[in-house]
């Protein structure tokens, strides 16, 4: 059963905060995801919030515009500030192997959960904080391609053991579009790529200026273009498509059968509510992917944001050290696949409190039995709390109901109840008998 629909709350514009209803149910995705991760044998690591900027530009995207400078509030003469919190989490990970080089296992496989920070203009979908969830192998010399597929497996498996779906994977190799800019007689397919990835926000007006303009091709460079934007779907027709085009060079080629060989693999466990598609358009991280690129968005939502991404990459740690440690990942977007089921209404709330005993009584309960008695309860394991300078017991009884304590462990005149807030029933209870029923 779905909860209501919510109206998130901001301490800041862009920083969303939740309740603690809401705060449970994102702790247990977050222990769902660590499950899902090390089932897969990724070891977790936590970097620190603060990057160099020199560290944080090197991803070679337009960046300086997002990230958060830190300076001192009494700083004098400092000039521009040389620190800032990471706006995510991939650049930190490469410096972070860069520099752990010596003390990791190759190929080395971690996760990281992690808020990040970017100062953009805050809107449905993207907060100047939020938590990532990243997944990442990087090796000596060579990534095995099997991990292209390990990693959307994953990420499947994760999106549904959080019950986020029906989404759409979009998936494709940027070997295949470095060969179609040298099929179309293009130095470099960076720029082609860029264009190309925006096909669906273009006009074919606006499309084919831009190839004019920018790259200067012709109508028939322009032709092809379009058509390659166009090929999409299984293996079958991602090799049917680029084959119509005439698209076959050694970069085409190795891209088309990297693609097709994950596309079949991932095909054969993928769940109904799932599609994964090929897509020749995707392109993403347009300076540093290098092969393989993942996008996934909602089905019902269209128009909102990728939930996950990722890809494949050459040099990211390699601009911290003079060794090549190539490597593949893949992130999932939690507080904008949380915030979005919740302002949906497909969220149903957790628990207030931890709390799962309250301990209660009329005024003949001292405060040092209750909070004897409560210590005692807690040493079995359980969560406990009293209720300090309340002795009418309804108000108890209502604190526990309005907080969702599911028992009260009532003492009165000498007699010990446990009562099952739900049924509302109650028995005799003692400490022995209560661990005995746990232990159970």
């Amino acid at each position: 059963m779905a909860g209501a629909k919510t109206k998130l709350s901001f301490a800041i514009s862009g920083f969303p905060e939740f309740t603690p209803e809401l705060r449970d149910v994102e702790r247990q995705w977050l222990a769902t995801l660590a499950q899902v991760f090390e089932s897969y044998g990724y070891a977790n690591i936590e970097t620190p919030s603060v990057e160099t900027v020199q560290t944080l530009a090197s991803k070679g995207e337009d960046v300086d515009k997002e990230i958060y400078a830190l300076t001192r509030l009494a700083a004098v003469g400092e000039g521009t500030a040389k620190l800032a919190l990471h706006y995510d989490l991939t650049v930190p990970t490469a410096r972070y192997v860069a520099k752990q080089h010596g003390n990791l296992t190759f190929p080395f496989k971690r996760y990281q959960m992690q808020r990040c920070w970017r100062g953009e203009r805050p809107q449905e979908g993207r907060y100047r904080e939020f938590t990532q969830c990243d997944i990442d192998v990087i090796d000596a010399d060579t990534v095995s391609l099997a991990y292209d597929a390990e990693m959307l497996e994953m990420a499947v498996v994760a999106l549904t053991r959080l019950k986020v779906g029906p989404v759409k994977f979009q998936v494709s190799n940027r070997r295949i579009m470095d060969g179609l800019a040298t099929h179309l007689g293009l130095p470099d397919g960076t720029l082609l790529a860029r264009i190309l990835d925006k096909v669906e926000k273009l006009s074919t007006e606006q499309l084919s200026e831009r190839l004019t303009s920018e790259l200067g091709l012709d109508a028939g460079g322009i032709d092809t273009c379009i058509r390659f934007c166009q090929i999409k779907g299984g293996p079958d027709a991602i090799a049917d498509g680029m084959d119509a085009l005439g698209l076959s060079n050694p970069d085409a080629d190795a891209g088309r059968d990297a693609l097709c060989t994950l596309l079949a693999r991932v095909e054969k466990s993928r769940p109904a509510d799932f599609i994964i598609d090929g897509d020749l358009a995707i392109s993403r991280g347009f300076d540093y992917y290098t092969g393989v690129v993942y996008e996934a968005r909602f089905i019902d939502f269209p128009g909102y944001p990728s939930i996950c991404a990722g890809g494949r990459y050459e040099n990211l740690v390699g601009q911290f050290m003079k060794r090549k440690l190539p490597g593949v990942g893949i992130s999932i977007g939690l507080t904008r696949i949380f915030t979005k089921l919740l302002s949906e209404g497909l969220l149903e709330p957790g628990r207030r409190s931890p709390t799962e005993v309250l301990v209660a009584g009329d005024e003949s309960l001292a405060a040092a039995e209750a909070e004897s008695l409560a210590a005692q309860i807690r040493a079995t394991g359980a969560n406990v709390e009293i209720l300090p300078d309340v002795s009418r017991l309804d108000k108890q009884l209502k604190y526990a109901n309005d907080k969702g304590i599911p028992y009260v462990w009532i003492v009165r005149d000498g007699q010990h109840m446990l009562k099952d807030m739900t049924t509302g029933t109650q028995q005799d209870v003692t400490v022995e008998s209560f661990a005995a029923a746990r232990a159970h």
